[in-house]
């Protein structure tokens, strides 16, 4: 199998690990730049999208792509330390090599979002394939209404891309709600599940669209509540995870009833998802 331009979709390109940055504990921020040669360059991306990254001599895991290609060409990639793969990339040293496939899945419909106010709401690792839809609101400001962040972790070491929690206050039409399960001493903000919070805050479904990304406990029980707050399913968006090995539809290890997540998400609308939410806890 091959994409039109030649290049193998199994085969992954070289990059170089050039950053490496802790951002929670056991959560690294990765940033990769490929090393193209002669092979076909990464293809432009966009938010929702996600690659494969290899951990040469252990093997390759999913990961979303938390980066926008308008703010450069550097591919970032938010890694929490749960295996053997995560262990080899948390590892590996700047300057080191590694490989990166794709990218694959499907996208936000970013102007179909255009004019509408965005909920975005990320648990944990999950806020980081939610943060390129941030960005590209922030770069496009003008195109966009209200932009609503509720953030949040199972304790504040576990919140990630904090260094940026002040640019996103400062920008036009923009709030942030931070909450933990689990405060520490230093802690100020909201404490409770992340469906606190949205009772906390009650977002209008007014021209809004909810995306959601974190723990599937947490979709499934944030999803229920926006239903009863009158988002419709049109309106209700979420990013989604499973267990992958090809990434093209084609092994079915990621089927979520008769959708499969690497081919038919992993972006979906509950209008899309339906009843099958249930069946991803």
């Amino acid at each position: 199998m091959s994409t039109a331009d030649g290049a193998d979709p199994m085969y992954p390109l070289l990059g170089r690990l050039v950053s490496s940055r802790d951002m929670g504990r056991e959560i690294k921020l990765l940033g990769v730049k490929l090393l193209n040669g002669t092979q076909p360059p990464f293809p432009a991306y966009a938010p929702g999208q996600f690659a494969f990254l290899s951990a040469f001599g252990i093997g390759e895991a999913p990961f979303g792509l938390a980066s926008t290609t308008e703010r450069g060409e550097v591919l970032e990639f938010a890694v929490q330390r749960l295996g053997s793969v995560t262990t080899g990339l948390h590892e590996l040293a700047e300057g080191d090599a590694l490989g990166v496939r794709g990218p694959l899945g499907n996208t936000f419909p970013m102007e179909a979002f255009q004019h509408k106010n965005l909920l975005v709401l990320g648990g944990g690792i999950g806020g980081a394939p939610l943060r390129p839809v941030i960005h590209s609101v922030l770069d496009h400001r003008q195109d966009y209404g209200q932009l609503t962040i509720l953030w949040a972790a199972r304790h504040p070491s576990l919140l990630i891309f904090r260094d940026e929690y002040e640019s996103w206050r400062a920008a036009p039409h923009t709030e942030l709600h931070l909450t933990v399960d689990e405060a520490d001493a230093a802690w100020d903000h909201h404490v409770g599940l992340m469906t606190d919070l949205v009772r906390q805050v009650a977002p209008s479904a007014a021209n809004t669209v909810a995306i959601t990304c974190g723990p599937p406990i947490m979709i499934y029980h944030v999803d229920k509540l926006l239903s009863e707050l009158g988002f419709a399913p049109e309106q209700r968006y979420v990013t989604l995870e499973a267990r992958m090995h090809c990434g093209l539809g084609k092994c079915g290890r990621c089927n979520m009833g008769e959708l499969l997540v690497c081919r038919d998400g992993p972006v979906f609308s509950m209008a899309q998802v339906g009843n099958f939410l249930e069946s991803y806890l």
